[in-house]
């Protein structure tokens, strides 16, 4: 069975000004995210600055939020690393807070072979007993993994379960579908391609976009498997200029700037990111206000 099905939300860390991270904001906006029909919680992902949270930071935001989350709804945690010693304790720390599943990001800088993929996500998966998520996003990590290294996981080894797939190269996404023979559970990774993907077999996005709009990115993905893929197609396409803006600079710099405007109060972000340029911002809150959510 799949970790969740819809739209799991690859939530922010609000941060105080001087850069702590906010746990009282961060309770506030899981109970938002939970009453606006968000599916999953992905924790401590990119959009929830993973890389410049400490290790010690990084575990107690998932220990907190899988506490405050209490099962309602599954909670994922990023775990991964370009260091596989450090992908597994990170694992096996997240799996002792209570997590229900891991994203595990392919390694970055130094990368890997196809076969380094293989025995690094199998060591880590073998370390643990959770569900794993791969998580493929070459325009990030200057790594691809080929369709049958991610079928060839999913098939070797129990719990790897599926993949985020950010690649948008959908010949390649649609070649993993073909080999899997339904051994792959498929997520979007990209808000402005849930559609098309939920259309190759996919179980829902982990969106960056349910930051802001969680009821209508659960409802692209739950109008999808109601029946009715015109209205899904419809919702998705009316999303597009607001998700477009919202990556018109590094995630997650517009989605802070776009909450922090609709008196979410999350926060600065950690350098080496910075505040939006006051023209994407511009551009960003018009197209929130045409959305419907500002």
């Amino acid at each position: 069975m799949a970790i969740f099905t819809g739209a799991g939300v690859a939530i922010v860390t609000p941060m105080h000004e001087n850069g702590d991270v906010n746990y009282e904001k961060l309770s506030e906006i899981l109970e938002e995210q939970i009453a606006g029909g968000t599916d999953a919680i992905i924790i401590c992902g990119t959009t929830g600055e993973s890389s410049t949270l400490t290790h010690e930071e990084h575990l107690d935001v998932i220990r907190y939020t899988v506490e405050k989350v209490a099962k309602r709804i599954p909670v994922i945690a990023g775990t991964g690393s370009n260091c596989t010693a450090t992908a597994i304790y990170l694992s096996q720390e997240a799996e002792k807070a209570g997590a229900d599943g891991l994203l595990l990001v392919t390694p970055y800088y130094n990368k890997a072979t196809q076969n380094g993929l293989i025995a690094h996500y199998t060591a880590i998966a073998n370390s643990v007993s959770l569900p794993i998520l791969l998580y493929h996003v070459p325009s990030r990590t200057g790594m691809t993994m080929k369709p049958e290294t991610i079928v060839k996981l999913c098939k070797d080894v129990p719990n790897i379960v599926g993949v985020k797939e950010a690649s948008a190269n959908f010949s390649a996404i649609a070649e993993i579908m073909q080999l899997a023979d339904g051994c792959v559970d498929l997520y979007s990774g990209n808000d402005d391609q849930i559609v098309p993907l939920l259309s190759l077999g996919g179980k829902g996005v982990i969106s960056v976009l349910s930051n802001v709009a969680p009821r209508q990115t659960h409802d692209i993905c739950a109008s999808f498997f109601e029946g009715d893929v015109k209205k899904s197609c419809e919702m998705q396409l009316k999303a597009i200029p607001v998700i477009n803006a919202l990556f018109c600079e590094v995630n997650p710099i517009p989605v802070k700037a776009a909450m922090n405007m609709m008196g979410k109060e999350v926060g600065p972000l950690r350098l080496p990111l910075t505040e939006m340029e006051p023209q994407n911002k511009e551009r960003l809150k018009k197209a929130m206000e045409e959305y419907g959510i500002l």
